[in-house]
């Protein structure tokens, strides 16, 4: 059965648009899109359809950067021992090589940790800090982690380690005492961009710290840019907003994928499938490039992400891309069983209405997976999920949490804190570790929240339409300005349009027995649209039918290649006219 969705259908002043379009020099359909997002004065619809590094803001607007910059310097000058602590993800993983270049362009160097994730966990740990003392380390600077490492930022202090923690995650009510606390998230931080990563966070400070070396401004431009390679995919892979300050990074950052010197990164495009002055999308970069990424903290250990990045020996650059490249294929090995053994699950007892909140469970489920499970999940019962992996013999259980728009996991998890051994996260991705006897209780309170706090409204699937589309209004030169509002993703998705009462061309063709070509006709003007996943539904569009269709346009290389448009029509959604 098609599960219900429900369409949110614009409403917009026409004349307000045409206005709009006529100050930007665009056709409607973009100058549509723009209103409906938001940027309906026409500077600030300009400043997003051409983000400029000139708009990105002062990093002392972040809390704390003036005395993270001061105590980061003196360690430089004084040939200090550094030690960056990292996490295991892309973001972290990023961060670490962020700052450990600019740290050594500045004169100075750093070694660097990045934990576990099967054996060590999330967050910094005091073992670590201690190992770092003997070995004489007087500055630890955390990325994309710490800001709920107190205790351990405490144990750094008695060792006479100073530390700068510079996160984006979400902190507690009191911050670890270090010597400088950089992260937007903060109460008491005015910074205007809150959705920064971690690597974001961690380019702000390279971006202050380089301002400090006299180095003119065309240098310091010069070297910022450089960076932003990495910020760009750790900003997609971190699944943070694309707007603001992000679609600055992110829109130049992959701008610079097409010409690439690093030999890891180069090593890794390729193995992904990408030539050279072939840059990917965003798109792309969240399912092609960070995958690869990610399978070395999932599945293995996240320092060879690291050290594909600092490598330059190109051969040993491809060593570890085809490595990454293998265990993204065991990773997906790995996820694929779980999804079967929990769907199967639900065949035998399915998914009830009263059932707000999943919690699933497992024994020796790989823990590196179930993060990208839960998100299956949610995808396809629309609602939070949870999936543990059960250690029998610790008697411990560590998983992910994803959730639906509606629902906030940390505060969820933060109103029966008791149960965990330790939690942390977003609103929506969190982890936690859970003793495996309390594991239903965990799931009858976390259902118990959501049932209070979400109604069945809330778990139908919607389709956010930007705008109504006329057939006639598509053209080379349209689907170019849609695309400038590129890059899509979190935050900015790739734009929805309605195009209502239209005639179905003919009868659709089935493509690799699961897609289909529909043919959509109205006001004399037939576009070709694919329809991925469609196969099932093709009983729905007879020739001649008369229906509405919710699609997309997307840049299309394959097709430019072959000497067509570089674009593509793709249905989301269709049901016929009378419904509206």
């Amino acid at each position: 059965m098609q599960p219900q969705v429900r369409w949110l259908l614009p409403q917009a002043d026409p004349e307000i648009v045409e206005s709009l379009a006529a100050a930007l020099g665009v056709q409607l359909p973009v100058a549509r899109v723009l209103w409906r997002r938001g940027y309906r004065e026409p500077e600030v619809a300009r400043r997003f359809l051409d983000p400029s590094l000139a708009d990105l803001h002062d990093p002392y607007l972040l809390r704390d950067m003036r005395p993270a910059v001061e105590r980061l310097r003196r360690a430089i000058l004084e040939k200090e021992e550094i030690l960056l602590y990292g996490d295991y993800d892309v973001d972290g993983a990023m961060s670490v090589v962020i700052l450990k270049k600019a740290i050594e362009l500045a004169g100075g160097a750093a070694r660097f940790h990045v934990p576990h994730r099967l054996r060590d966990g999330y967050g910094m740990r005091p073992d670590v800090v201690e190992k770092a003392a003997s070995a004489g380390v007087k500055l630890i600077v955390s990325v994309d982690t710490g800001i709920r490492a107190a205790g351990v930022v405490v144990h750094a202090n008695e060792l006479g380690i100073d530390v700068i923690v510079t996160d984006h995650h979400l902190p507690e009510a009191e911050l670890p005492p270090a010597c400088a606390v950089v992260n937007p998230n903060r109460t008491d931080c005015a910074y205007p961009e809150k959705n920064l990563c971690g690597a974001g966070v961690a380019f702000k400070l390279v971006q202050a710290l380089f301002g400090t070396l006299g180095w003119t401004a065309a240098r310091q431009r010069r070297m910022l840019e450089s960076f932003l390679k990495l910020v760009a995919i750790a900003t997609v892979a971190d699944v943070v907003p694309l707007t603001g300050e992000n679609r600055i990074l992110v829109k130049h950052g992959l701008a610079g994928l097409r010409t690439v010197r690093n030999a890891g990164l180069r090593a890794l495009l390729d193995v992904a499938g990408f030539a050279d002055g072939d840059g990917p999308s965003a798109s792309q970069v969240a399912f092609r490039i960070a995958p690869r990424m990610n399978a070395a903290g999932r599945m293995a250990d996240a320092n060879d992400v690291i050290d594909l990045f600092l490598t330059k020996d190109p051969e040993r650059a491809r060593e570890l891309a085809d490595q990454l490249h293998a265990l993204n294929q065991e990773r997906q090995q790995a996820e694929a069983e779980i999804v079967q053994t929990i769907l199967e699950e639900c065949e035998r007892t399915p998914v009830t209405g009263d059932q707000m909140a999943l919690v699933f469970s497992g024994e020796n489920w790989h823990r590196g997976v179930v993060g990208i499970v839960a998100n299956r999940l949610v995808e396809k019962f629309n609602r939070p999920a949870f999936v543990l992996s059960e250690d029998p013999e610790e008697g411990l259980a560590h998983g992910s949490g994803r959730s639906v728009r509606a629902f906030h996991l940390l505060e969820a998890l933060e109103s029966m804190s008791g149960l965990f051994t330790r939690f942390g996260g977003h609103r929506q991705a969190a982890g936690l570790t859970v003793p495996v006897d309390r594991i239903s209780e965990f799931r009858r309170r976390l259902n118990e929240y959501a049932v209070a706090r979400l109604t069945a409204d809330d778990l139908v699937q919607e389709l956010d339409v930007d705008a109504m589309l006329d057939l006639r209004e598509i053209s080379e030169e349209s689907v170019n300005e849609i695309l400038r509002l590129a890059p899509f993703g979190f935050g900015n998705p790739a734009p929805l349009f309605a195009v209502l009462d239209a005639e179905l061309a003919g009868p659709p063709v089935v493509w690799k027995d699961k897609h289909l070509r529909v043919g959509l006709k109205r006001n004399g003007r037939t576009v070709i649209a694919k329809a991925w996943n469609f196969v099932d539904r093709a009983e729905e569009l007879v020739a001649g039918v008369r229906l509405d269709a919710v699609i997309s346009l997307q840049a299309d290389p394959y097709s430019l290649s072959r000497g067509y448009p570089g674009w593509s029509a793709e249905i989301k959604d269709v049901r016929r006219s009378q419904e509206r």
